[in-house]
């Protein structure tokens, strides 16, 4: 008989298997050094395709109403705690039904700062009220930052004001929730055959009598999805604002009325959903940095 070997079940790169506590992603580590607003977000719109020098290329429609700074946050980095907010006095009354919104106050014992923004629904094809409420990294000293972020205070920012065509981005976003799923689907477990004992998509076994307990590597049935996912170095294709729109809008989307990303390949998220767009995180390697001068030298 062959000595039989099988892998384990589902990957340990992505660890913990758990749900994403929101719609979008919260940004940890911002990178960039440049004195300017290192990310920005918009709403997925779905796919479509360019042909460039008659070469066909896939890409992602996200939709990039302008954010409203309404706030500064500071920061103490040992440790790492927020110390004070300065808000805008004036707010939205969108912004209102998502928060309350105190005085606060501002400080000049801080490490780093990020500003507060909130998006627009309003002003996309997404048929809702409330805003997402999130932060953004700024580069530069603290110096810097501060002046940068005092003006900007009550102001709207731009996706064409952050990013440039031809530029390599990180995308953040929560993918598709799949609900309850069996072990077939959701860790790939092969399907056994027709004489198995009570089931067909099911595992073998609960794993072995020592240790007394079920381990966290037997692959089990549970929600599968909806979990936070970055995909690192997408390439921007075009930031515009002309016309996109088929006639009858995009499917399960409605009309573009903004400017709006075409970022190569597909994006993680359903359609409608929030995706955050950070500076690259990781060096490029030269088949990318040859992709970048190809779509830099593009000429309509």
């Amino acid at each position: 008989m062959p000595n039989i070997r099988a892998p384990r079940r589902g990957s340990l790169q992505f660890w913990p298997r758990k749900r994403a506590k929101r719609s979008y992603a919260r940004i940890r580590n911002w990178h960039g050094n440049e004195n300017k607003i290192l990310g920005f977000a918009g709403y997925k719109v779905g796919m479509s395709h360019v042909g460039i020098n008659e070469v066909s290329y896939p890409v992602t429609i996200i939709e990039c109403p302008p954010l409203r700074v309404f706030g500064i946050r500071f920061y103490k980095l040992n440790p790492k705690i927020a110390i004070a907010d300065l808000y805008n006095k004036d707010i939205d009354k969108e912004l209102s039904r998502k928060t309350r919104i105190s005085k606060g106050k501002e400080t000049n014992d801080f490490d780093d700062i990020k500003i507060l923004v909130h998006t627009q629904p309003k002003l996309a094809g997404v048929r809702k009220k409330k805003p997402e409420i999130f932060e953004l990294g700024i580069g530069g000293n603290k110096e810097e930052k501060l002046i940068l972020a005092r003006s900007l205070l009550g102001k709207e920012i731009k996706v064409g004001d952050v990013f440039q065509k031809g530029k390599f981005v990180d995308v953040h976003a929560v993918s598709k929730g799949k609900g309850f799923q069996g072990t077939v689907k959701r860790f790939g477990v092969a399907i056994r055959q027709h004489k198995a004992e009570k089931t067909k998509r099911g595992i073998g076994t609960l794993g072995s009598w020592t240790p007394k307990r079920v381990q966290y590597s037997v692959p089990q049935s549970g929600k599968m999805g909806y979990h936070l996912r970055t995909e690192f170095n997408k390439l921007i294709i075009e930031i515009n604002k002309e016309n996109l729109n088929p006639k009858s809008g995009f499917n399960n989307y409605g009309l573009i009325k903004n400017d709006y990303l075409l970022l190569k390949g597909s994006v993680v998220g359903s359609k409608k959903r929030l995706i955050i767009i950070t500076e690259p995180s990781r060096n490029m390697n030269k088949k990318q940095m040859d992709t970048t001068l190809e779509y830099v030298a593009i000429k309509r």
